[in-house]
């Protein structure tokens, strides 16, 4: 450890015990909290319930994985926490990760199991050597530039379609700088790795059997106990993921990086969208704004193309989807939908059914927020059709309100 290192991991530990890091901690918790007032536009009392909820949930899932489980010798795969649904996060996906303090070799062995597919990917993120050495609360929203652990960055990604498993189903991955040779499946680390994200993607849960995973340090370094220093660090990574996080969602719905609220009720592909946080080169996503009254509904039909997964979701404006994982609607994917004999998907998104067919997804008493449609492992997207009519019209008209000439015409291709 350089001088410089022993100086700054010093003032991150008398931080720490003076309560001061405690104190920045709260202090941008607050900061991130107070960011809804940046929102332009209207906001129901449904739209503030549930960013204060966001905030607690950015917060519970920042802290597990940035504190509780970023002990630099004691690697661990966890999962998300329950009912955390961040950047449009599919139900079918968990996404198991494991913070890096910085770049060392390290394995992952485990079992195939039976899901369709996994992709591993290493990402990156501005952050600072030593965190817990400065105040970020005073920093503001500008102190992102240098430190933001929601704007994550693939260096690698090697998906389970690339490895090689053992007739058992077993596996074995390195994670190191350098090459292991010939027969190993490897991801190649870099001095300013992060993390590593791994996607696990399902078709049936209650039949299917999910991959078993454990990581490693190569260096077998024995487990040590937590120092002032680390905590320290791990408070400001966690509140700056909760500031992160509150300025990506407003970036994305009125900001530069999305905008979409200026565009709604329309999907666009747009390969840097995606991959501006985590995201793999292995699909193309479509993401876009919605809006419709209580009383209308939405219409979106669409042709799937041939791809190993597909789905549609639909989300509050926080980029949370609305069913949460636990009633069975919010979203549709290739296994568990219904198709025209044609093969078109129809989605109708209402506060009710309507009793045409198709594929009904209850908006939850919102009026607006983000949707996503996404196609795995194909270089086919598909166009959509899209109509926003009254309710009480389909319901009594069906099929025959939509009529072709007064439908919009998206899922383009965008910069």
């Amino acid at each position: 450890m350089s001088r410089t290192d022993m100086s700054r991991t010093g003032t991150a530990r008398q931080r720490l015990l003076s309560g001061q890091a405690w104190d920045d901690f709260c202090d941008t918790l607050k900061l991130a909290g107070r960011h809804i007032e940046a929102f332009d536009g209207p906001l129901s009392d449904l739209d503030r319930a549930e960013w204060y909820r966001f905030m607690t949930r950015l917060a519970r899932s920042s802290m597990e994985r940035l504190i509780e489980n970023a002990e630099p010798t004691r690697p661990r795969l966890r999962d998300m926490v329950w009912r955390q649904s961040i950047n449009v996060q599919t139900v079918d996906q968990d996404h198991l990760m494991c913070q890096f303090d910085e770049a060392r070799d390290y394995r992952i062995t485990g079992t195939r199991g039976s899901i369709p597919y996994f992709v591993m990917a290493l990402c990156t993120c501005p952050a600072p050597d030593a965190p817990g050495a400065e105040d970020w609360a005073p920093q503001g929203f500008a102190g992102l530039e240098r430190f933001d652990p929601s704007n994550l960055k693939t260096t690698g990604f090697l998906h389970s379609r690339q490895m090689t498993f053992a007739e058992d189903g077993s596996f074995e991955v390195i994670l190191s700088r350098s090459d292991p040779g010939e027969g190993h499946n490897w991801l190649r680390l870099s001095p300013e790795t992060n993390c590593i994200l791994i996607r696990l993607v399902w078709s049936d849960r209650a039949s299917e059997v999910a991959p078993v995973m454990t990581i490693e340090r190569m260096d077998n370094a024995p487990p040590e106990p937590v120092t002032p220093a680390l905590i320290a660090d791990g408070l400001a990574w966690t509140a700056q993921a909760v500031v992160g996080y509150a300025e990506l969602v407003r970036n994305w719905w009125q900001g530069s990086q999305g905008n979409f609220a200026a565009r709604l009720n329309r999907l666009d592909y747009s390969r840097a969208q995606y991959l501006s946080n985590g995201g793999v080169p292995d699909r193309h996503v479509a993401f876009g704004g919605w809006e419709k009254g209580l009383d209308e509904a939405l219409v979106l039909e669409f042709t799937p193309p041939e791809c190993e997964y597909w789905n549609f979701q639909l989300c509050n404006i926080w980029q949370e989807n609305l069913d949460t994982f636990e009633d069975g609607n919010g979203w549709i994917n290739n296994y568990r939908h219904v198709a025209e004999a044609d093969g078109r998907v129809r989605v109708v998104i209402a506060e009710s059914d309507p009793g045409m067919g198709g594929n009904w997804i209850n908006s939850y008493g919102h009026e607006r927020g983000l949707w996503g449609l996404r196609f795995v492992l194909t270089e086919q997207t598909a166009p959509v059709t899209l109509w926003r009519l009254p309710l009480a019209t389909l319901k009594a008209e069906g099929l025959a309100a939509l009529d072709p000439a007064k439908a919009a015409l998206t899922g383009q291709f965008v910069d």
